[in-house]
């Protein structure tokens, strides 16, 4: 019997979101606009890759453990980036780091993927859900916390609650999100395709039940729930869901997994029974994918 609820959760960079254009590209208009002219791309490009390959090494996770933080951890990769390219008694340009920053934690840096806003709202339309009687949308993403601050500039209205939050942060009844919780690897500790990362969304789904129900969820309520995870990558978002005992969908905007079968060749099957007979499928974009799920109608001049 297919399962009743659906636990949707996506990846983050490349799936919901792509940076405008390079990031090394972007990295050296804002360099470019503060005073930093003497250099190509392709320096800067071999600087920044060591910078974050050092800073990896000196302070995983984004340097949480060490205290550090997310912000200061790329405050130092941009120090050590720009500081080989600056000319010789050229000081450091005060305003290289907070603008950096600040247009890779929102949509000055990043566009949504098409339609990603009406696209999860079509979910959320009552007796539109492909069989499902609840649906709760997760992000589960090896990132930093700057993941909700970069959804909430796209436009999608993003619960506070994520992975590690105190409880002040747990939902309330009659609140409606479109992303209920966040999963990110800078708070969990662990980074796909570790089963670690999918355990804490499992963990935030039961947090979610509770909150809506008044009472943990009982196992027979847990196995309700058809658990989907979608990504663009195969060996951390496919590997990593179906070592968790999850469902993939790959987002293959460029078919280049032709041998994986797609979603949209399946038109009158549930998703359950869809996963019956393909370990995995793919879409071509997140709007494909709320059309299969909820048959949605909303204004686009791009069509599924």
């Amino acid at each position: 019997m297919a399962k009743r609820n659906l636990l949707l959760c996506f990846d983050a960079f490349g799936t919901l979101f792509t940076p405008k254009g390079s990031v090394v590209q972007q990295y050296a208009h804002v360099a470019r606009q503060c005073g930093i002219a003497n250099f190509s791309d392709n320096q800067l490009e071999a600087h920044l890759m060591a910078a974050i390959r050092q800073e990896r090494r000196l302070n995983p996770n984004y340097g949480k453990a060490a205290g550090l933080g997310a912000t200061r951890w790329w405050t130092n990769i941009i120090h050590t980036t720009f500081a080989p390219l600056i000319r010789e008694n050229q000081p450091f340009p005060p305003a290289l780091v907070p603008s950096l920053i600040r247009r890779f934690a929102s949509d000055e840096g990043y566009e949504a993927q098409p339609d990603l806003v009406p696209a999860l709202r079509a979910l959320r339309r009552p007796k539109s859900q492909h069989g499902f009687d609840r649906v709760v949308i997760g992000v589960v993403t090896n990132s930093d916390d700057r993941v909700p601050s970069i959804l909430s500039s796209l436009g999608l209205n993003v619960s506070p609650l994520r992975y590690g939050s105190e409880e002040a942060a747990s939902p309330r009844p009659g609140d409606v999100y479109d992303v209920d919780f966040h999963c990110m690897s800078y708070d969990v500790g662990y980074e796909k395709p570790d089963v670690q990362i999918f355990n804490a969304a499992d963990s935030m789904l039961a947090r979610i039940i509770t909150a809506r129900e008044g009472e943990a969820p009982r196992l027979e309520q847990a196995q309700s729930w058809c658990k989907v995870y979608v990504g663009d990558e195969h060996a951390k978002d496919v590997a990593g869901a179906t070592n968790a005992g999850w469902h993939p969908i790959l987002l293959d905007a460029d078919s280049q997994a032709s041998e994986v079968a797609r979603l949209e060749d399946c038109p009158g099957q549930s998703l359950t029974d869809v996963f019956q007979l393909h370990p995995v499928v793919r879409v071509p974009s997140i709007r494909a994918l709320a059309s299969w799920l909820s048959r949605p109608e909303w204004p686009s001049n791009q069509e599924p």
